[in-house]
């Protein structure tokens, strides 16, 4: 018999771009359940609140029955195991992101042996996107459509008018 398996993908999520997106609905065929982690960061100052980074992951991946969105201020080893989750689900955009990555990976089999760090990469064309260069080019009034969900790019339209 197979065993299910339970896969957290952490992040700040500030906002939810389609390269996440991409890995979350990658991750939800493979796995039985998905939970898509946002980490509460006040040392990042998110643009978004953690109510508001919920929902617009909420939003995004609404589409898949298996995925849920939990919002978490703990360390990560203690909130997958709280969640009965066995996999912690990184992406690697680039070789840059490697060695921070597996750094991180080998503190969490350290805290909790019990956990397995799985990488996956985005799809090429999403390749490039990152959550920070959204929020630039939000910023600076350009169009992110390409980039982030419908409801992402209101969101964020809102919060530069204001």
């Amino acid at each position: 018999m197979a065993k299910a398996n339970r896969v957290i993908y952490p992040g700040t999520f500030d906002p939810i771009t389609n390269g996440h997106q991409d890995l979350v609905e990658r991750a939800a065929s493979l796995f039985d359940d998905v939970v898509v982690a946002i980490a509460e960061n006040p040392k990042k100052n998110p643009t978004f609140s953690l109510e508001e980074r919920v929902g617009l992951a909420e939003q995004a991946t609404s589409h898949l029955p298996n995925v849920s969105v939990v919002g978490f201020n703990i360390l990560l080893a203690d909130f997958v195991i709280a969640q009965g989750g066995n996999i912690i689900l990184r992406g690697l955009r680039a070789v840059s992101d490697f060695e921070y990555e597996f750094q991180l990976a080998n503190m969490n089999r350290q805290l909790a042996p019990q956990l397995e760090s799985l990488f996956l990469t985005p799809s090429e064309h999403l390749s490039y996107i990152s959550a920070s260069l959204v929020r630039e080019i939000s910023s600076l009034g350009g169009d992110i459509s390409k980039f982030v969900n419908p409801a992402v790019a209101d969101a964020l339209a809102q919060k530069h008018q204001s």
